[in-house]
């Protein structure tokens, strides 16, 4: 019952991202492409810090004792929200977000394959490996 609960949240998630695209889209034709993920990024920050203020019950300072490779994640986000909002007005929700999802599988994979970032080892066989290989298909019969 859990694992299908964080199934649908991460369902969710993505439906989330489906409309974060258009509206980041929308923004970033109205002000700008960077200036769009800057407000994005505000607002979501303005956000985070008030839920961590009333509802946080980590250690902020525990920040200083991680490895400063798990500190790029904002770096990556940023990539996204930029990326996203410049691809969003030129292909479409649809087509950004299959790229997106093609990658994060294809680079998940490779993730899985290798153990990187302290992850389980989980290696690539031909099933899968084939499954990727449709999955680029798919983006070029989908955007044909």
């Amino acid at each position: 019952m859990e694992k299908i609960i964080i199934l649908l949240l991460a369902v969710i998630g993505g439906a989330a991202v489906a409309v974060q695209s258009q509206v980041n889209g929308g923004l970033g034709r109205k002000i700008g492409v960077l200036e769009g993920s800057f407000i994005s990024f505000l607002v979501g920050t303005l956000i985070l810090f008030f839920a961590v203020l009333f509802f946080g019950k980590g250690n902020l300072l525990a920040t200083f004792e991680v490895p400063n490779w798990q500190l790029i994640g904002g770096l990556l986000g940023a990539l996204y929200v930029v990326i996203n909002i410049f691809a969003v007005p030129k292909i479409g929700v649809a087509s950004t977000l299959i790229a997106v999802v093609a990658g994060q599988i294809a680079i998940g994979a490779v993730i899985d394959h290798f153990g990187l970032f302290g992850g389980t080892r989980i290696p690539i066989d031909g099933t899968k490996f084939f499954a990727l290989l449709l999955m680029f298909v798919s983006i070029y019969l989908f955007n044909k």
